[in-house]
């Protein structure tokens, strides 16, 4: 059975940072393109950041840029460091199996999704 396990989310003061875990199982993460992707309240979902399967491409929002890092590790895992967090970046944070445009220039998601993690930033 294929799936997804986000963790890390919390609540952090603005400026601070958080590291979301995405765990697979059932299945090897490094076959496929993985994204995060997230969704406020009253927002529509959006991607933040993808990683390709292959040579290690990679896709930031611009709103994330220069703040949020995808890596991947050797325990099938994805992880998104994210810093400077400000109040625009709390939702729920999920991840997903994903498919990158030409150059890592669009992020969609497919059909394998986690749970997602809260991220919520406040002072």
């Amino acid at each position: 059975q294929i799936q997804l396990v986000e963790s890390g989310g919390g609540l952090v003061q603005p400026g601070g940072s958080l590291r979301l875990s995405c765990a697979g199982s059932g299945f090897t993460l490094d076959y496929y393109d993985i994204g995060w992707f997230r969704q406020a309240p009253g927002k529509e979902r959006e991607g933040v950041s993808c990683i390709s399967r292959s040579d290690g491409l990679t896709y930031y929002t611009d709103s994330v840029k220069g703040r949020f890092t995808i890596s991947r590790d050797n325990q099938n895992t994805v992880h998104l460091q994210m810093t400077s967090l400000t109040p625009e970046d709390p939702a729920v944070y999920y991840c997903a199996t994903a498919v990158m445009g030409p150059h890592g220039s669009t992020c969609r998601a497919l059909a394998h999704w986690g749970q997602g993690t809260q991220v919520s930033v406040s002072s």
